[in-house]
């Protein structure tokens, strides 16, 4: 069994995040959201990973994740030129997936369950394709099931105006080698790429044994920031362990479960976790509220966040109000200009959001 993972794909609903950044190495909880799907495939027995890595972000992926020995896997990474669509990368990735079995993981889904039930659900029947599907209140936004009472997987249609019903399939694939002929059979859409619904739906119309898993846990698509922050609050609520040292000074409270990372200074300040904070990170004067993650290397002088992610390298100095909601980049500075008259000056790029209250 393998796995591919596909880590492409230009990001724009984070945008500007992702101007220079890939979005599946965009952090939860200080963890890039690839590495959370790497660590679930290893978790199931799956060690042999592909990785779709697309020209523009592929490296930064590539040097970020390595040969995959930090998981304990082996990665082979598999450049797909432009972004024509999921089957077409499953149809890039034959040389590596040879007649192997294999799960196909979206990189920018996060997803509670463990996957070794459905596995064991796709081996023991011998499916040539197992969906796993999850009731959404906006279908036409996703690839949607019919399905019959005992599961058996009817039709599938890709974004529709007109629903068969509320059941999305979640960005997590188990095929087995027949996926290939199906790929072979198909067209491109109307959008110009080779959806892997047309390729499923290829399997059904030949008989195939396709089935379909309702997923229980929650299931997060960290497309947008409201999700990237849901995402956030939800990994820090079931999986963060609060240090059992931590360095402040007299004068600093923790109150609730937190990480600090190596090198850290928190001084005269009140941290209220579930909160994460990453290494190198000077924290004075500060307030600190619940499903806050601090990257690396971010200094906040005289600040109050709540419910924010901060990335690498940012400086948050001086800012009187209360920051909440929100996720702020790489070196990105948020400071109080000493400059008379009193007055907002931004520098604020392609696809920013500022609501000023």
């Amino acid at each position: 069994m393998k796995a591919l993972i596909l880590s492409g794909g230009k990001g724009t609903r984070l945008r500007p995040l992702t101007y220079t950044g890939a979005k599946q190495l965009v952090p939860v909880a200080n963890k890039p959201i690839l590495w959370y799907g790497i660590e679930g495939i290893v978790a199931a027995g799956i060690t042999d990973i592909g990785i779709i890595i697309s020209p523009e972000t592929g490296e930064e992926v590539k040097t970020k994740t390595g040969d995959g020995s930090r998981f304990g896997a082996k990665i082979t990474y598999i450049l797909q030129e432009k972004p024509a669509g999921l089957a077409h990368a499953v149809k890039i990735a034959r040389p590596f997936l040879g007649d192997s079995p294999f799960i196909m993981y979206l990189g920018d889904n996060l997803i509670e369950n463990q996957l070794d039930p459905f596995l064991e659900i796709f081996n023991t029947q011998k499916l040539d394709a197992l969906i796993l599907l999850r009731p959404v209140p906006n279908p036409s936004a996703f690839g949607v099931a019919k399905v019959d009472e005992k599961g058996r997987v009817l039709e599938l249609v890709e974004k529709p105006q007109v629903p068969p019903s509320n059941l999305a399939l979640v960005g997590i694939y188990f095929f087995a080698p027949t996926i290939h002929e199906a790929i072979d059979q198909i067209q491109p859409s109307p959008r110009g790429e080779l959806e892997i619904t047309d390729a499923i739906q290829q399997l059904i119309n030949q008989k195939k044994h396709v089935e379909a898993c309702n997923l229980e846990g929650w299931w997060l698509d960290t497309g947008k920031k409201d999700d990237l922050l849901s995402a956030n609050q939800i990994i820090l609520d079931s999986r963060i362990v609060a240090s059992t040292e931590l360095k402040v000074d007299a004068k600093s409270q923790i109150i609730g479960r937190v990480q600090i990372g190596e090198g850290t200074e928190v001084i005269n300040s009140t941290i209220r976790g579930p909160v994460v904070i990453g290494e190198n990170c000077r924290i004075e004067n500060c307030f600190i509220g619940p499903y806050s993650s601090i990257a690396d290397r971010v200094t906040m002088i005289d600040a109050d966040i709540e419910h924010s992610v901060i990335l690498q390298g940012a400086k948050i100095l001086g800012i009187h109000q209360r920051i909440v909601d929100s996720v702020i980049g790489q070196r990105a500075q948020l400071t109080i200009a000493p400059a008379r008259p009193k007055a907002l000056r931004f520098l604020i790029g392609d696809d920013s959001q500022i609501e000023l209250a």
